[in-house]
């Protein structure tokens, strides 16, 4: 397993059940590795996208933005495109994320900052929130199904 070299601004193809492949950025690593902060971006590339297929996408082009699992980039399932030039985290805001437990009918916003891993707050809101993603932590096999899905 040949471990590439990512860091924040890194963009990255994922490769999707269908056949092609989707695009994502990483906006956030945590200091320990393991966790991202992704921005994923459609449409289906059919062969592996090149760095001039996404330099000029935005954080408003994303479908989604998840915290998912770096593993697939660390070790090759997910290549490593190239790298933003001049990437800046203020241009790529992590945005607010909603946590449920639907047993008891409560949810909480999370608010992460700098590590992706760990949310730097939580606060009580109503059940019925809409407009946020799922605070959920995906890992690469449902972070491409979800893709795959998002661009049938």
């Amino acid at each position: 397993m040949k471990l590439q070299p990512y860091r924040e601004g890194s963009w990255f193809a994922i490769p999707l059940k269908n056949g092609g492949y989707a695009t994502g950025l990483v906006a956030r690593l945590s200091p320990q590795g393991k966790v991202m902060l992704a921005y994923l971006f459609g449409p289906t590339h059919w062969t592996l996208p090149t760095l001039a297929d996404v330099q000029e996408l935005k954080p408003a082009d994303a479908l989604k933005v998840i915290r998912t699992g770096d593993v697939a980039v660390a070790n090759g399932r997910w290549p490593v495109i190239g790298n933003m030039v001049n990437y800046r985290r203020e241009d790529w805001p992590v945005p607010m994320f909603i946590r449920r437990a639907d047993a008891l009918k409560r949810a909480w916003q999370a608010t992460y900052a700098d590590d992706p891993a760990k949310p730097e707050r939580e606060v009580s809101v109503p059940y019925e929130t809409q407009g946020l993603e799922s605070d959920s932590l995906y890992g690469y096999g449902s972070t491409e199904l979800l893709m795959t899905k998002l661009l049938e």
